[in-house]
Formats: C-alpha cells, sequence, structure tokens
C-alpha cells in the first residue's frame, strides 16, 4: 500500500509527516500538534475508515502491539501518572484516538511548563500552552528516541 492510499485528512490535518512519532502497518503515532499534556499524541488508523467497525483485522491484531509501544516510550519519556485513550471522531473523521498523559502536578519541558488543568477528571482539550517549533520538534524527537 502506498502512502496516497492511506494518509487521510484527519493524519493531515494533525501535522504528518512533520509530527510523526511512529509508525507501524495499520497505524501512524503522531505528536498532537496542541499539547493538551505534554506528551500528548495522535493514534490514527493508515486508511479511511470513518468507523471502528471498519477497521481491518489485522489493525485490530496489531493494536495490541502498537499500544504498548506508546506505552512504553511515554513513560521512559514524560512518566506519566494515567493514561487516557479518547476516541472522539467528532471534528476529524477517520478512526484516531488522542492519546493523553495524564499528570497530578505541572511538568516541563524545554522551559515550558505544562499543567494538567482537567486532573484529576477529564481533559481539558482546549488547554495548550504555546510551543514554539524548535521545542515541538525537540518533543517529538525526545519521545521517537524512547520509542522501541
Amino acid at each position: 500500500m502506498t502512502k496516497s492510499d492511506w494518509v487521510n485528512e484527519t493524519i493531515l490535518k494533525f501535522g504528518y509527516p512533520k509530527t510523526l512519532v511512529a509508525e507501524s502497518t495499520h497505524w501512524v503515532i503522531l505528536l498532537r500538534p496542541r499539547q493538551a499534556t505534554l506528551g500528548a499524541l495522535i493514534l490514527a488508523h493508515k486508511g479511511h475508515a470513518t468507523s471502528w467497525g471498519q477497521i481491518e483485522a489485522g489493525a485490530f491484531e496489531e493494536l495490541k502491539k502498537i499500544t504498548s509501544g506508546v506505552e512504553n516510550a511515554l513513560s521512559k519519556a514524560v512518566e506519566f501518572k494515567k493514561l487516557n485513550y479518547l476516541m472522539l471522531m467528532m471534528v476529524d473523521p477517520q478512526v484516531h484516538f488522542h492519546v493523553l498523559p495524564r499528570y497530578d502536578r505541572d511538568q516541563t519541558f524545554a522551559d515550558i511548563v505544562f499543567p494538567d488543568p482537567g486532573w484529576p477528571g477529564p481533559p481539558d482539550l482546549g488547554y495548550a500552552p504555546d510551543l514554539d517549533p524548535g521545542a515541538f520538534e525537540r518533543l517529538r524527537q525526545h519521545i521517537r528516541s524512547h520509542w522501541a
């Protein structure tokens, strides 16, 4: 399958390929452009499925490996307290999850403070500190460096 077969509008909206952290046969892991919490990712299905039930069996099978990779990399890169997977698909139609590390105290990366204003309740997706392109790329590379 070529990139033109699987790149969809949701993946592009979340900045692919500049935000790419890792990929597999059926999934891409992207650094979320708006960091609602430090290390927020997008786990997006490659292809054009717009409902969970449209996902092919191989993608479901691969999800175990991918989520283990996400959790392992983030636990080393940002040391979260909890991890939330949100499948919202209200605005961005193709199958994807918002992966949000959660914190009980402020986090700092590249001299930028990242609170988790929703803790311990639901995450506040409307919140995101300003992250200049250089700091964003350092964060992306930092998480990539922990990907096994």
